[in-house]
């Protein structure tokens, strides 16, 4: 789909079968948007250039941040797909670890998070600063990091950089997962929250609701 998606746009400069395509330039990467498959809110953000995952190194550099940047513009598809239900701040991003992805080209996950996931955060927001601290309760059972990125350092953030400094990880990001959401509206602090965890097949999708029960109530707990 990909690939077709790139050809369309460059051929008739319309991005079908995908929700948007930007074919990049010298300053930026290209990037496509799509929907997942049977998930009407389930949004995938993608390079079009070969891209393997969350260890590649040239993510550390300036394409990770505009990759991260392509990914926060593209929330909106979310909320649209939710007719403004969600807003776009409650989107969450997520990106797999090697083991706990289908696929070795890098797939920014866009999508609902879990009520649960966003009560703890509203919770226990008070305790995430700019550097990265144990979560204090675990998250789907398991422990994660957690960093804040201040507002006005979210657009020229890079989480692959940030991952790459986390205490005792050495770099090492083949088994790193993250997740980010902008933190409560209530939180005075603001800007973006980043969980993290590393481990063989790391998912930190576990903490995205695909079904968004939070917007849909009906669809149980």
């Amino acid at each position: 789909a990909l690939q077709g998606c790139v050809l369309a746009k460059k051929a008739a400069g319309r991005s079908f079968p995908c929700l948007s395509v930007d074919l990049g330039d010298g300053a930026r990467p290209g990037t496509a948007v799509l929907r997942a498959p049977r998930q009407p809110t389930h949004t995938v953000v993608m390079p079009t250039d070969n891209v393997s995952g969350i260890e590649a190194p040239v993510l550390q550099g300036p394409h990770g941040a505009a990759y991260w940047r392509a990914a926060l513009e593209a929330r909106h598809f979310v909320s649209d797909a939710l007719q403004g239900r969600l807003p776009v701040a409650a989107v969450g991003l997520e990106v797999n670890s090697v083991g706990g992805r289908s696929q070795d080209q890098l797939h920014i996950h866009l999508d609902c998070m879990h009520r649960g996931v966003m009560a703890a955060l509203k919770a226990h927001g008070a305790a995430i600063g700019e550097s990265w601290t144990p979560f204090p309760v675990p998250l789907d059972e398991e422990q994660y990091l957690a960093l804040r990125v201040p507002a006005e350092a979210v657009e020229r953030f890079n989480p692959f950089a940030a991952l790459a400094r986390v205490p005792g990880w050495n770099g090492t990001l083949h088994d790193a997962s993250f997740a980010a959401v902008a933190a409560d509206p209530d939180d005075p602090q603001a800007g973006m929250i980043v969980l993290a965890y590393r481990m063989p097949e790391a998912s930190a999708e576990e903490l995205m609701d695909h079904d968004c029960r939070a917007v849909h109530p009906h669809r149980g707990g």
